[in-house]
């Protein structure tokens, strides 16, 4: 496991429970900082996970290479590249979904 997964998982604890304290005493800025700090984590588990991943693409590539030399090379940066577009269209997905869903809670609160 890697530092950016441990702490993107100590970031997402404390923030819900930021959260949750701000909630119980009516502080709401104390419990949106708790919200972004779970959303800072996920990120950084995520990249934590991207990062595992990508390693073990490239150790997949090597482990299973019946060819040598600028082969081998050109299969590792082709799995390497698909693995960081899967990862960024996924990312953006996940951000526009988001941004849709904050969106459609201001339209409803602003009423």
């Amino acid at each position: 496991m890697n530092t950016e997964k441990v702490t993107g998982k100590f970031d997402q604890v404390a923030g819900k429970i930021k959260q949750g304290v701000g909630e119980a005493v009516g502080n709401q800025k104390l419990a949106n900082s708790g919200v972004a700090e779970q959303i800072k984590g996920a990120a950084k588990e995520t990249w934590g996970k991207a990062k595992d991943a990508a390693a073990a693409a490239n150790e997949d590539v090597h482990a299973h290479a019946d060819v040598k030399g600028e082969d081998l090379k050109a299969r590792a940066e082709d799995a390497a590249h698909n693995m960081r577009e899967k990862i960024a269209n996924t990312a953006h997905n996940v951000k526009d979904s988001v941004n849709e869903k904050l969106d459609n809670f201001k339209k409803e609160h602003r009423t």
